[in-house]
């Protein structure tokens, strides 16, 4: 059965005397729309007019309380209050505070996850953890096509260290059996930036802890997009972003969870002040604080994270259950899409068509892929590329309409049709893409 038939019975719950005709119309998605109880949640969202935009996966929408929580702190903490607002506001917890929210949203134990500096330096923090909490190990194992800074971080954290670390890298498919007992650590991206391809969590991580490896996961790609159980799996290290499906705003502040179990062994190879015991008692050498808050550095950036409250206030008013329903549906529906109104305009899914390998974006290969989008975007439907030739398209259930999936597919069929993505304005190379 292709995938539209099975979004045409199984998503959409209808019989077809003749599977084989089974087509998806406009009017099918306008009666999901009516129905959908996550709908209420589009309107407490600033969304361009007149426009779809398919790139929450990189950068969230911005929830329309933003504003009025930014002004409240500019103005009446900052402006008002001044410095006495570290404790009248209670800034000096905000780290811990809205870590322990995020903590919530990706299934991490209490007082595991803190929020703080960049995903980039938090994967440093970890990863130098994880190091020193296995010595006698020197194999980093990653993905060969995870996200660059991760493999990146990992090569700096091996020429810093000097101390004979190597990092070795294979293919989604060989996990888990290329674990083996050489292993320090495993440092994978839970949901694939390229593919949208997810691995399965619990298994990766009981077959590394099985080989005596230490399991680190990057959860950019999937905190605030599906339920998540880092607990339960028992996964000794995570980092994650703010800005994509957790709505923060670009640029947010990150978070990182270690479990319980390894935080009075981990001394941070980055410590800094608020990492400290007592950090207004200025001693002259670092004593970590007790638990989580050990693995904060320097002073917070208070504006921001007041920008990232509100988005992860928001994302634990709904629920995850109905967000990964509603995400796989309308992943099913843009794919059988693309196959009923694009199939021979050379697009090639990579994203995998079984739901449970699936994160919440659709990606798809096209020899022209960056032109496409360039095209895509002045038309106003925003999705995004990555090279060398994915275009990629974020499934944000909270916002994302399915009458809008039909708009946007009908739009890049009539771009397709008549080579709009030829003109020579769309094959300019910007500094972000």
């Amino acid at each position: 059965m292709t995938i539209r038939n099975s979004v045409r019975l199984a998503c959409l719950a209808r019989e077809s005397p003749d599977p084989l005709t089974a087509h998806i119309t406009r009017a099918d998605l306008e009666a999901l729309d009516r129905e959908d109880r996550l709908r209420p949640f589009r309107d407490r969202f600033f969304l361009p007019e007149d426009t779809i935009y398919l790139d929450g996966n990189s950068l969230g929408a911005m929830p329309k309380a933003v504003p009025a929580r930014m002004r409240e702190v500019a103005e009446e903490e900052w402006g008002r209050d001044v410095i006495c607002s570290w404790n009248i506001h209670g800034w000096i917890d905000l780290q811990t505070k809205i870590g322990g929210k995020i903590g919530r949203l990706i299934g991490a134990g209490e007082g595991e996850t803190i929020v703080a500096d960049s995903t980039s330096i938090n994967l440093f923090k970890v990863l130098s953890a994880a190091l020193a909490l296995n010595p006698t190990r020197k194999v980093i194992l990653s993905e060969r096509e995870n996200f660059p800074t991760d493999l990146y971080v990992a090569e700096g954290l091996i020429r810093l260290l000097d101390q004979g670390h190597v990092l070795r890298t294979a293919l989604p498919e060989e996990f888990p059996e290329v674990i083996d007992d050489t292993i320090a650590c495993v440092m994978l991206t839970h949901v694939s930036y390229r593919t949208g391809r997810m691995y399965d969590m619990a298994k990766i991580t009981e077959a590394a802890h099985a080989k005596g490896a230490l399991m680190i996961w990057d959860l950019a790609h999937s905190a605030g997009a599906m339920p998540l159980d880092l607990a339960g799996v028992r996964a000794d290290f995570a980092v994650g972003c703010g800005y994509k499906f957790l709505n923060g705003g670009p640029g947010a502040p990150a978070f990182l969870t270690i479990a319980k179990r390894h935080q009075d062994r981990v001394v941070p190879a980055l410590s800094g002040w608020f990492g400290h015991a007592a950090p207004f008692a200025f001693e002259g050498t670092f004593r970590p604080a007790e638990g989580i808050a050990r693995a904060a550095v320097g002073t917070p950036p208070v504006l921001s994270l007041a920008a990232l409250e509100v988005g992860v206030d928001l994302m634990l008013e709904a629920s995850l259950d109905e967000i990964r329903a509603k995400s796989l549906r309308q992943a099913d529906i843009f794919a059988g899409l693309m196959e009923q109104e694009l199939a021979d305009h050379g697009f090639r899914r990579v994203t995998p068509e079984d739901p449970a390998q699936c994160g919440s974006q659709m990606c798809f290969a096209h020899e022209q892929g960056w032109p496409i989008i360039q095209c895509l975007t002045a038309h106003n439907v925003i999705g995004d590329f990555r090279a060398p030739d994915i275009v990629r398209f974020g499934v944000t259930p909270l916002y994302l309409g399915y009458t809008e999936l039909w708009d946007a597919v009908a739009i890049l069929r009539r771009i397709m049709d008549a080579r709009l993505w030829d003109a020579p304005e769309f094959h300019r190379r910007a500094k972000v893409t």
